[in-house]
């Protein structure tokens, strides 16, 4: 059930709201005091106590009037007192500088025993930051209670400015699931909201112990000047903050931006206009035929992608000999485009999923729903349907973009009637002479931009329909999805971790592979495949994350689950008997039967860890090798591109399980670049290796609700953050390509999977470019070829 408009007016009217009663003040004196601390490491941290020095704090966190030298614990950060901002009435506020020589930074506020925000009503935490530098300042706000539980979000500090920042800790809002992953500013206020990114939104706020600022990888050092952290009450708001957001075309009706269409004759205009340049200029010089570098060196030619190591550096080469970068864009396809109407059907048949389908439902495109089915429709969320100030009649021509989402991975609904913007804007832009045309047209534009803009492929989950034009070389993409077996792993992002020892996923590991081999048609085109994606591996910064899919596993049955068997049986092998294990584990079992009934890890010593480290491994190559084999059956000539792993689900042993297998190394990493230290175990691996995702998303200027994973101030700063991303991976001598994510920017009210609602395409939901953005792209791929073999011989 969704969480009622009227339900948060019911709780306004319990409630004695305040109004935030000051502006930021953009004073950006930032004259330095004596007082200086810098650390790299976590020495024991105090409250910094104070007084309340402004008159909107219910209460003062920090205002570093009196500056305990132990009282901010930093990491690869420097710290030093300055003076105040002038937004408080204190005399000094508190400057961090960020070392760009390390990936990750922190600077730690922790309480002294806690911190008790719980009877202080709905609040928010403020604090007011300068940033002095010429470049913006992506910093991450971490709230953590005494539970371990964090309250994470995320904003860029535009260059040259002072404002007052605030992460909303309490409220009807947090209580309200509106599907969107950031919702609009419910008041109205000059103050910046920081955008929601993971954790959980409701802390114990009796018991906060630390506040953090955590910086990731950055080309520069940052500077950021901090003052008066406190806590304020929330004030009062119109609570029909969640309608009418959306106009016809799925853009923001209450705000205006440069790419804003106005009308069905304004988008047509501009697409005439596009196609028109796009067919003058034609597409980026110095290409072969599948995109290679045309005057570059040749390499044997074997009419199909494949790598190759040249002059000390990995490359991939096209089927004509040439080098080859894959430089793109991904997820070019319907599938993700649809969003939430907050309608559902009483007919149960619309949800029905054939067991042998292959496709997951956030990978399908358009889905009707039957004219019997849609007499039984009824509004299921109030909040999602008045998001919206014009959809259209089912008798209305635009009425094949309504689909149906029969799952969904969250928000407040499990399943329900959805519309795609786009489709229904290309529908427009393109007109329709024949069925389904303006998809037609769609792909041809695409392929232009693609050539024009100087990308040498498409990314990831580009729509099957590309693969046989023959125009743009392509990675093909599938899921093992099924009723097999699954691992304990004590916790996963997208999906449970498979049983790769299961028959059954051996059984649909091969009907997926035959599934994209038919789509595929050994089409050279293909540079390669990716299957699944993101799987949760563990995270290595924490012990029993990075095992916990062999600690979690050995508390199952060896007769209920395969791969527990086969751990088991890795002990058996390397045991000489019970006493044994028993004595390498510090361990008091019985016998093997009781290992095979399921045990409890709790004690992790050296000789546990190394057998945790082994079964990890034994696991991943058996899931590796699956998919490879797989492939390779129905595949021969096309690269297999593994799992795309990520930041906090890869390690050492799954890495190195999968070297064996893959012919291409797969990763997302969502930094702003690919910092030296980060990746320097490239080395040790010598695989050449491709960035699946990457993407960095505006704050102010595109009416969508939040920027992204990585953010930047506009949509120039956004250019020069990619370029930086990108000259970090053609710059690597084992990086073979870089994807953004994603060709177009999320619905405004979330998609329909999981309410992200992103700044992070390259065009509008109105299929409108970004020209800011496409222009680095032409200034950045124009100079790849050159810039990649310069940075080998250098």
């Amino acid at each position: 059930m969704s969480f009622q408009f009227n339900q948060i007016a019911g709780a306004l009217a319990v409630l004695g709201w305040l109004t935030a009663c000051s502006d930021p003040n953009t004073d950006n004196n930032n004259s330095q005091a004596s007082e200086t601390a810098q650390s790299t490491s976590k020495p024991p941290v105090s409250v910094i106590n104070a007084e309340p020095s402004s008159n909107d704090a219910l209460v003062q966190v920090v205002d570093f009037e009196n500056l305990d030298k132990q009282a901010i614990a930093l990491t690869n950060v420097s710290g030093q007192r300055v003076s105040a901002l002038g937004v408080s009435e204190g005399k000094y506020a508190y400057q961090l500088t960020f070392d760009a020589s390390e990936p990750e930074h922190e600077a730690v506020i922790k309480a002294k025993t806690k911190w008790d925000w719980s009877k202080l009503g709905n609040i928010n935490l403020a604090l007011d930051i300068n940033n002095p530098k010429e470049v913006s300042a992506f910093i991450y706000l971490v709230v953590i209670d005494h539970s371990g539980k964090s309250h994470r979000r995320g904003i860029s500090i535009p260059a040259n400015s002072t404002a007052t920042y605030y992460a909303l800790l309490k409220g009807p809002q947090l209580d309200l699931d509106s599907g969107l992953r950031e919702d609009p500013k419910s008041w109205p206020s000059d103050d910046k909201k920081m955008f929601w990114l993971n954790g959980n939104k409701q802390l114990d706020l009796a018991n906060v112990k630390a506040i953090k600022i955590e910086m990731g990888s950055t080309s520069e050092d940052k500077t950021i000047v901090v003052d008066n952290i406190r806590i304020r009450q929330n004030p009062s708001f119109n609570t029909a903050y969640l309608e009418g957001l959306a106009d016809k075309f799925g853009q923001n009706a209450k705000f205006e931006f440069a790419e804003k269409v106005k009308s069905d004759s304004h988008i047509k205009a501009l697409a005439e206009a596009e196609i028109a340049q796009l067919n003058k200029e034609g597409p980026m010089a110095d290409r072969t035929e599948y995109g290679g570098w045309k005057s570059g060196p040749r390499l044997e030619a074997t009419g199909y992608f494949r790598t190759e190591k040249y002059k000390g550096k990995w490359w991939i080469v096209d089927p004509e000999g040439a080098l080859f970068f894959s430089s793109a864009l991904a997820n070019i396809r319907i599938a993700n485009t649809t969003t939430l109407t907050g309608i559902d059907f009483k007919d149960d048949s619309v949800r029905y999923r054939d067991p042998e389908d292959v496709t997951p439902e956030d990978s399908l495109g358009i889905r009707p729903v039957s004219k019997a089915a849609q007499k039984t429709r009824y509004i299921a969320s109030e909040v999602r349907h008045k998001m919206f100030n014009e959809l259209p009649d089912y008798d209305d021509p635009l009425a094949n973009h309504y689909s149906y989402r029969r799952s969904t991975h969250k928000g407040p609904l499990p399943h329900g009637e959805t519309f795609s913007f786009y489709q229904a804007n290309l529908e427009r832009r393109y007109g329709e002479t024949y069925p389904d045309s303006y998809l037609d047209t769609w792909r041809d534009v695409t392929i232009k931009r693609f050539k024009n803009w100087g990308f040498t492929s498409t990314g990831n989950w580009t729509d099957a329909s590309y693969y046989q034009m023959n125009r743009i070389p392509y990675f093909a993409n599938g899921w093992i999805i099924g009723d097999y077996k699954t691992v304990e792993s004590g916790g996963y992002v997208w999906s449970p971790m498979p049983d790769p020892f299961d028959p059954e996923f051996k059984r649909r590991a091969e009907l997926t592979t035959q599934v994209i081999a038919e789509e595929v048609k050994n089409n050279p085109w293909c540079i390669g495949v990716f299957v699944d994606n993101e799987k949760s591996w563990g995270n290595v910064n924490n012990v029993k994350s990075h095992y916990s899919i062999p600690m979690n596993t050995m508390g199952l049955k060896d007769s209920e689950s395969p791969t527990k068997a086969v751990f088991t049986g890795l002990l058996k092998d390397k045991y000489a008997d019970i006493k044994a294990l028993n004595k390498a584990w510090e361990t008091a079992y019985d016998s093997w039967q009781v290992v095979e009934q399921g045990v409890e890890i709790k004690h992790l010593n050296d000789a546990v860890l190394a057998d945790m480290s082994s079964m990890l491994y034994t696991y991943a190559e058996q899931y590796f090798k699956i998919v490879h084999d797989a492939l390779e059956k129905v595949l021969p000539n096309h690269m297999y591109m593994g799992v795309r792993l990520t930041m906090w689900g890869k390690n050492p042993e799954v890495i190195q399980a999968s070297k064996k297998y893959v012919d291409i190394m797969s990763y997302n990493s969502y930094r702003e670049i690919l910092h030296e230290k980060d990746w320097a175990y490239l080395a040790k691996y010598d695989k050449p290796s491709i960035i699946g995702e990457f993407h960095m998303g505006a704050n102010s200027d595109t009416g969508l609700y939040h920027p992204g994973l990585i953010h930047a101030e506009d949509q120039k700063d956004r250019a020069r953050m990619y370029q930086l991303y990108m000259h970090s991976a053609i710059d690597n001598p084992y990086i073979v390509g870089a994807h953004w994510f994603q060709y177009l920017d999320s619905p405004l009210t979330g998609r329909a999977y999981d309410g992200e609602n992103y700044n992070t395409g390259f065009v509008t939901i109105a299929d409108i470019p970004y020209k800011t953005m496409v222009n680095k792209a032409k200034e950045i791929n124009s100079n790849l070829y050159p810039r990649r073999m310069k940075a080998s011989t250098d």
